[in-house]
């Protein structure tokens, strides 16, 4: 079964309906949902979701969401950590957060070439941000 990682920027779309990414967001999920394709989440992600939304939308979005989340979590390893530091002192033109980079590392150990995401940070990394086939 094809595994796509979910990003911060993905969730934060879906449930902001401000966000410019709203309406795309929704509709990748829906997809992935169709398509049955698993998705995960890194607790990284998880904390740095939390953090986003409890700041810009409210600590009771932030609990919701937290509360509801039933994706599988991956937790980011040691090894994985390491892996996240060398990135970050391969690419220093880029501007990837710790996150990002924890992520990339996670997707390679777990093989995934896919993520919902609209952080450019993924595509400069060289992964696949999901498209929808609409």
């Amino acid at each position: 079964m094809e595994r796509v990682i979910v990003d911060t920027s993905a969730i934060y779309a879906l449930l902001d309906r401000s966000d410019n990414y709203h309406q795309q967001a929704v509709a990748a999920l829906k997809e992935l949902s169709t398509k049955k394709v698993s998705v995960v989440v890194t607790n990284f992600i998880v904390a740095e979701c939390y953090t986003l939304l409890a700041s810009r939308l409210s600590p009771e979005i932030a609990r919701s969401w937290l509360k509801g989340l039933c994706w599988p979590v991956e937790r980011v390893t040691e090894d994985d950590e390491k892996r996240a530091r060398e990135i970050l002192f391969t690419y220093p033109d880029k501007s990837f957060s710790y996150t990002d980079a924890t992520t990339f590392a996670v997707m390679e150990r777990l093989e995934i070439t896919c993520a919902f995401t609209f952080d450019q940070h993924f595509t400069q990394f060289g992964l696949a941000p999901y498209k929808t086939q609409a």
